[in-house]
This record gives structure tokens, C-alpha cells and sequence, in this order.
């Protein structure tokens, strides 16, 4: 799963009249955005080591927005839709019971940064019940969805959702 950002009606004038000041790496990102293209495939396609940090600028500044999150092969996903199972990490047989309290700390943790215990404690106390991987893994999209819905989340979204998918 992957985060699509589009240009805003402001993203859009830039492109015609250049009126924001925008450097020419970061004009050539908001070139880019399309609404369709993922985070990933912008990072693949640009090589920019600051690409999330140019993603945020741009939307703290009003020129993109965040228009969807992206499954396997780039197609959109409901917004109920479970994550693909070709997401996660084959691990050895059997419950490692780290790997299990590394992941709920780690969404827990993430929880509490971005988004804040308020809005997410249904969602904290499944997460802290989860007996196993496979209960903790059908919490993952839940957790996606909730850490995308802050800016400061958004930004981080992809750097988290790759270390959560280490050790889930």
C-alpha cells in the first residue's frame, strides 16, 4: 500500500504561471504528481533521497493533497479493503513472542506520536490484546489508515509502514 497525492487547483496555477518560488527540484516533484502514481513509484522515478520531505512541503503549502492509498500493482483500495497478504514477511514457524511485542510497541508508539490516544483507543486496545501475528496483522490496515490520516503521519507514512512490516 502506498500513499497518491495529486496537484490542488494552487498546484495546478504553479504549473502554468510558475508564481510560487518553487526551486526547480521541487517544481519537478510537483511535475510529477499525477494522483495516480504512488510515493514509491515518484522515489523510483525521481531519486531523491528528500522526497518525503519535498511531498510534505508541497502539501504543507496547499500545491498537493493526499487523494488515496494505492494496493499491489498501484490499483486503488476501498477504504475497508485488507491489506495483501503478499505484504507480509514470511517468518520461521511458531509465535516469537518478541517479534510480537516489537510490532505492538512499535504501533502503539506510532499511535500515540502521530495521531494521539483520543482517537485511537478502540483501535490501541485491540492492538495491545492481539495474541498473535495473524490478530496482529489484520490490525495493520487499521493502523495504516489512522497514521496516514495526520500531516505529520502522512509524511512518515511509507518509513513507518516498511519498519512495521520488518517484524510483523
Amino acid at each position: 500500500m502506498a500513499i497518491i497525492f495529486a496537484k490542488t487547483t494552487k498546484g495546478h496555477a504553479e504549473i502554468e504561471t510558475r508564481s510560487g518560488a518553487l526551486s526547480p527540484r521541487v517544481r519537478r516533484v510537483l511535475i510529477f504528481v499525477d494522483g495516480k502514481r504512488p510515493v514509491e513509484e515518484l522515489r523510483n522515478m525521481l531519486h531523491y533521497d528528500d522526497l518525503q520531505h519535498t511531498l510534505g512541503l508541497l502539501e504543507e503549502d496547499g500545491f498537493i493533497e493526499m487523494v488515496g492509498i494505492s494496493g499491489a500493482g498501484g490499483s486503488p483500495l476501498p477504504p475497508d479493503a485488507a491489506p495483501p497478504s503478499g505484504v507480509f514477511r514470511l517468518h520461521p514457524p511458531g509465535d516469537d513472542p518478541l517479534r510480537l511485542q516489537q510490532a505492538r510497541n512499535f504501533m502503539l508508539n506510532t499511535l500515540n506520536a502521530f495521531v494521539g490516544a483520543l482517537g485511537t483507543s478502540s483501535l490501541q486496545d485491540r492492538i495491545a490484546a492481539a495474541r498473535n501475528p495473524a490478530e496482529m496483522r489484520l490490525l495493520f490496515d487499521e493502523w495504516y489508515h489512522a497514521i496516514v490520516s495526520s500531516r505529520d503521519g502522512r509524511r512518515q507514512a511509507e518509513h513507518l509502514r516498511g519498519k512495521l512490516l520488518e517484524v510483523i
